[in-house]
């Protein structure tokens, strides 16, 4: 099935905070911004702009995001879009919503991973890009 993933083109960086860590005043305001917490550790995905250099961090990453909303019965969906990026062996970073995924890639992969999307029949487009598809030849 071919999906629509939006390319968004700030960049985000991902990370790692001690156990309970209370959210620093960087973290600000972005595209996507998460916040991960388990017994061992405080993981964020914020806007890599604010990031002292000093935090424990990886990226510059760019986000795509999986037009939705995704119904949550759905099965297969990343394994259908992460497929085409392992074989091309750029690496990824998933998080998920309510309504749809996140898949995030390094940076400097971001125009590879959109053209092995578009080679494997998805659409890749700018959130100012329309979501209707041109007329084909031919239609009234």
């Amino acid at each position: 099935m071919s999906r629509a993933l939006v390319q968004h083109g700030e960049h985000l960086a991902v990370v790692r905070l001690g156990p309970g860590a209370d959210l620093p005043a960087w973290t600000g305001a972005a595209t996507v911004f998460s916040v991960t917490a388990t017994a061992t550790e405080t993981s964020i995905v914020c806007a890599q702009a604010g990031v002292p250099k000093k935090a424990r961090q990886e990226g510059p990453f760019t986000a795509f995001e999986v037009e939705g909303p995704l119904d949550f019965a759905l099965t297969g969906v990343l394994h259908e879009l992460l497929q085409p990026l392992a074989e091309e062996q750029i690496p990824v970073f998933t998080l998920s919503t309510f309504d749809t995924d996140w898949i995030l890639v390094p940076a400097d992969s971001a125009a590879r991973a959109a053209e092995s999307w578009r080679r494997s029949g998805q659409v890749v487009r700018t959130p100012h890009e329309s979501t209707e598809q041109p007329p084909s030849e031919g239609s009234a």
